[in-house]
């Protein structure tokens, strides 16, 4: 069956400013963002593609932009089943006031049974985002062969729960995976097993270092949410 390359969008300007973007419009990738999406063409060269499927969001597509530019006959399809979590009423808010509400417990300790207020659970997040993938890896097996590689752009969430999937993992521990901004993961999908190949890779790991979770630019990317033991709803903004 097909391999599939997750690549989460390049840090946006929710990430930075701390808020929990989900379906907000108007959410771009920022300066850094932009390098970062600038730079996947020259990461991937070597590996052929046979179809880019991606989340509708903006900041998907202005991911992908500079790599179909690089490649223009390769395919871009959209699906909304890799569309970021429909965090409801939380969307647009700062994670830094959301981290006192009580669901946030629930979406940290035990996400199976979390729903968004006026969104949805993460339950039906995973369960939408793993059937795409199944779609999908048929689709592409039938078109080009098993040994065919296709990418999806997707959000941070969404590929923590399929990675989730992809180990065997109960959603209840995905929030002890982390993908940075513009990171590949891959998954070997085969008749029997997924094989993760590769989780979160940027190729820089500048992120392992200590940071000053006391300063203001960490504070508005989440990473004191992190740093206190707690997975940053919607992804975080990755190292700066």
């Amino acid at each position: 069956m097909a391999t599939l390359i997750l690549v989460r969008h390049g840090r946006s300007t929710a990430n930075t400013a701390g808020l929990l973007a989900g379906w907000t419009p108007g959410v771009t990738l920022d300066e850094h963002g932009a390098a970062q999406a600038a730079a996947l063409p020259g990461r991937l060269a070597a590996v052929p593609l046979a179809a880019a499927v991606t989340s509708p969001l903006e900041r998907c597509g202005e991911t992908l932009a500079p790599l179909l530019a690089a490649r223009p006959g390769l395919a871009l399809h959209t699906d909304e089943r890799i569309g970021e979590c429909h965090y409801g009423d939380w969307s647009g808010r700062k994670l830094s006031e959301l981290s006192g509400e009580p669901l946030m417990r629930i979406v940290q300790q035990h996400p199976s049974a979390a729903a968004f207020p006026g969104g949805e659970s993460m339950r039906a997040m995973q369960a939408r985002a793993v059937d795409a993938v199944r779609d999908w890896n048929a689709r592409i097996e039938e078109e080009h062969g098993a040994d065919a590689v296709y990418l999806m752009c997707s959000h941070g969430d969404i590929i923590k729960s399929l990675v989730a999937d992809a180990l065997g993992m109960h959603l209840d521990l995905f929030q002890r995976i982390h993908v940075d901004p513009c990171s590949v993961t891959a998954i070997r999908y085969t008749p029997t097993r997924p094989f993760l190949l590769r989780l979160g890779d940027t190729g820089d790991f500048s992120s392992f270092a200590p940071r000053d979770n006391a300063s203001p630019d960490a504070a508005a990317a989440g990473d004191d949410t992190e740093a206190g033991g707690e997975a940053v709803v919607g992804g975080g903004a990755g190292a700066v």
